[in-house]
């Protein structure tokens, strides 16, 4: 049955910045599917997103780092699959934001930035592999944003992190393919999350950036989650370097 192919039964998934917003709705619709999930947060705190995953019968693991360190990040794959026995799929979430413009932009600003966004995604997901390697198969799903084919106002760090998204996703998918690791990206565009909230309810902006989505209307978070699973899943199992946007139509304009 081809519905049988979206199942991620007895698979263990690693979601950074499952906390809140997208990431949680990233876990718990990879728990409904059926996939054990680890999340990594900067409080090691998400007991909403494991009450999620737990109501799903799937068991849940909560890890403490800040990603834009780069020695907390060491081992977390290690952990994960030392508790499950098994590191299945990786979905590079965590994000931070930030707003200046290009000559104002402090330069620890935006080396963090980079660090959370960039550097922790090509950290994890070799980190990821290695395990995968192990079963001949694994998924790794990095998040991108419409801003990884458009500049933005002000954004220039975050614009540029997520341009390099794409490419790092093309660029392990070709070296890894052939181990049977699916690398592919989701590009979403304007999500109402708590981080989102200031842009959204920017008496400028929010007006401006609704005017143009073609739907009409904010995404909620949880319309992620069929795409995020399809990737995960074996549906998905000839796709390898693909930047996927879904975006309510914003880049159709």
């Amino acid at each position: 049955m081809v519905l049988d192919l979206f199942k991620l039964d007895g698979r263990v998934a690693l979601v950074t910045g499952a906390g809140r917003g997208i990431g949680q709705a990233l876990a718990y619709a990879l728990a409904q599917a059926g996939a054990d999930v680890a999340s990594v947060t900067r409080s090691g705190s998400a007991e909403e997103t494991r009450r999620l995953v737990e109501s799903c019968g799937r068991q849940f693991l909560d890890l403490q780092a800040d990603l834009g360190v780069p020695e907390q990040r060491a081992g977390l794959a290690d952990q994960v699959a030392e508790k499950f026995g098994r590191l299945d799929i990786l979905v590079n979430n965590a994000g931070v934001t930030g707003r200046h413009a290009p000559e104002e932009y402090p330069d620890a600003e935006w080396r963090y930035l980079m660090e959370v966004h960039l550097n922790a995604a090509f950290d994890l997901a070799v980190q990821a592999a290695a395990h995968m390697q192990k079963h001949g198969r694994g998924k790794i799903i990095n998040i991108g944003s419409v801003m990884t084919f458009e500049g933005g106002l002000n954004i220039s760090a975050y614009a540029s992190a997520k341009h390099a998204i794409a490419g790092l996703t093309k660029s392990l998918a070709t070296s890894w393919a052939s181990k049977g690791i699916n690398v592919n990206c989701i590009c979403p565009g304007y999500i109402e999350t708590e981080l989102a909230g200031p842009l959204q309810s920017d008496p400028v902006r929010g007006p401006q950036i609704l005017e143009r989505i073609p739907v009409g209307r904010w995404a909620q978070p949880d319309e992620l989650g069929g795409l995020c699973v399809f990737l995960a899943s074996d549906a998905a199992s000839y796709m390898h370097g693909s930047i996927i946007p879904i975006d309510g139509g914003w880049l159709s304009m």
